[in-house]
């Protein structure tokens, strides 16, 4: 799991290489040092084996939770944000019309390629100079593959899998997403292989590369959702791999850009400030008030009047409830091993057993965000109350439709909407153009929502990569 020592991973590589670059400089003053070049040989020793590893713990953090990543973007292209902005980076992604140059999106696709990159250089050093506890081994394959499963959730086909730990790098071909989830799948079998013990450390990371891996097998095809069920059966629903934040070492992103800043707002199937602009697709976020997503305006010091986003003009809507400015966030957890086996019973033609499932969620309190210290004091965390029971719908449709909406509510922020409206048209049958998935119509900032079904892999891919020429399709 990331906790404090991951924090630590910039200052661990940061004090290599102030030492490198202080006896160089006891060599030649007028010699320019780069400090955040790191010569690989002062990372040859267990000590620097951590170091690469806790890196590569901080990649993750900020390819998810602590940075503008493709959670937020794959949220706002859906339906989970809705844009506040003044940047047309977002405009362009909530409106499904992304520029292939888009700025933001080519950011978030470095992010991932550098946890695998990050990773894949701590495996080698962690095997040469730290191989006990295997464990932590482990958690680089599982970091690896969860970039991966990101990856193919989030982006077009045709995305490269370059591997530029090494001297030299090897630039990869343009793959399928189907592909890269395969991929996946087999850097989360090497962390199950390093993870067996009996250990808490090895019993955490086993855990998450079981749901790592479950999710990949979904997305290769439903096929596998037997499979998938039998891989996270006996994780507890309260099990959680978080990534954490900090007030020195990098706050929540998903607090900072919604609550904070005012660039994100949650989205609804009603926009505008007036609520006038009907959005076909959309869940209601916003306006459902589920205690999953608790959602509201905010309101001035005066208690009267709502403030306006970073745009000027829309109305801010945020869960500062949910998170705080420190809050850890669960890159993977038990929960989502529930929602995994309920679409297995799905799959199964086993009504019942989803409805169970579902219903033994919303019958028990869960706690989403544990308290965390913010500048001001604390934030209290957030923790579900018992909900309703739900009803069957009585059709495969319908059970369906209820079942990706619980998930959306459930899982909110968390990088995976994207990926599930995708699947809804590769595997359930929905239109191959979105058009009963992704929100369409009229765009509350003007004109209206385009055709894209996914994130694209950037211009900067080409012109870094001699294989890369563009995605092989758009397609979900």
């Amino acid at each position: 799991m990331i906790s404090g020592r991951a924090v630590a991973a910039t200052l661990a590589l940061a004090s290599v290489a102030a030492m490198s670059a202080c006896d160089t400089v006891k060599t030649n003053l007028l010699e320019a040092i780069d400090p955040s070049i790191i010569n690989p040989s002062s990372v040859q020793s267990a000590a620097g084996a951590t170091a690469v590893r806790n890196g590569a713990l901080a990649r993750l953090r900020v390819a998810t939770a602590d940075g503008e990543s493709s959670w937020m973007f794959g949220g706002l292209l859906v339906d989970e944000w809705a844009t506040s902005s003044t940047f047309v980076q977002n405009q362009e992604t909530d409106q499904r019309s992304i520029q292939l140059n888009n700025a933001t999106v080519n950011t978030e696709l470095r992010a991932l390629y550098r946890v695998r990159t990050d990773a894949n250089q701590a495996i080698a050093l962690l095997n040469k100079y730290k191989p006990t506890p295997t464990a932590d081994i482990g958690e680089m394959y599982f970091a690896r593959g969860f970039a991966e499963l990101q990856l193919a959730s989030d982006y077009c086909n045709g995305i490269p899998l370059s591997d530029g730990a090494g001297d030299q790098v090897v630039f990869g071909n343009p793959l399928p997403v189907k592909d890269v989830f395969n991929v996946a799948i087999a850097s989360f079998d090497s962390a199950l292989a390093l993870s067996s013990g009996t250990d808490a450390g090895s019993v955490s990371i086993n855990r998450a590369a079981r749901i790592g891996k479950a999710r990949a097998l979904l997305g290769v095809g439903l096929s596998n959702a037997p499979a998938a069920a039998a891989l996270v059966a006996g994780i507890p629903t309260t099990y959680r791999y978080d990534v954490t934040a900090s007030l020195t070492g990098g706050i929540n992103t998903l607090w900072d850009q919604a609550a904070s800043q005012g660039r994100y707002v949650v989205s609804d199937s009603l926009q505008g400030n007036n609520r006038s602009i009907t959005v076909k697709n959309a869940i209601p976020f916003f306006s459902a008030h589920d205690p999953r997503v608790p959602a509201h305006y905010r309101v001035a010091a005066n208690g009267r009047d709502t403030v306006k986003a970073q745009d000027g003009n829309t109305f801010i809507i945020q869960v500062d409830s949910l998170w705080g400015q420190t809050s850890a966030v669960a890159v993977v957890a038990g929960l989502d091993a529930r929602l995994i086996e309920a679409e297995a019973a799905l799959q199964a033609g086993n009504a019942a057993s989803m409805m169970s499932i579902l219903n033994a969620l919303r019958a028990t309190p869960l706690q989403l965000t544990a308290p965390s210290p913010t500048a001001t004091g604390t934030h209290p965390g957030w923790t579900t109350p018992v909900m309703p029971a739900l009803s069957d719908p009585g059709t495969q449709a319908g059970r369906v439709a209820l079942l990706f909406r619980e998930k959306a509510f459930w899982q909110f922020g968390r990088g995976h909407r994207l990926g599930d409206l995708r699947r809804l048209i590769r595997d359930y049958g929905r239109a191959v153009d979105g058009s009963d998935t992704f929100p369409v119509g009229v765009h509350f900032q003007g004109g209206n929502y385009g055709v894209d079904l996914n994130l694209p892999v950037t211009t900067d891919e080409q012109t870094g990569n001699p294989n890369f020429t563009g995605c092989l399709d758009r397609k979900a």
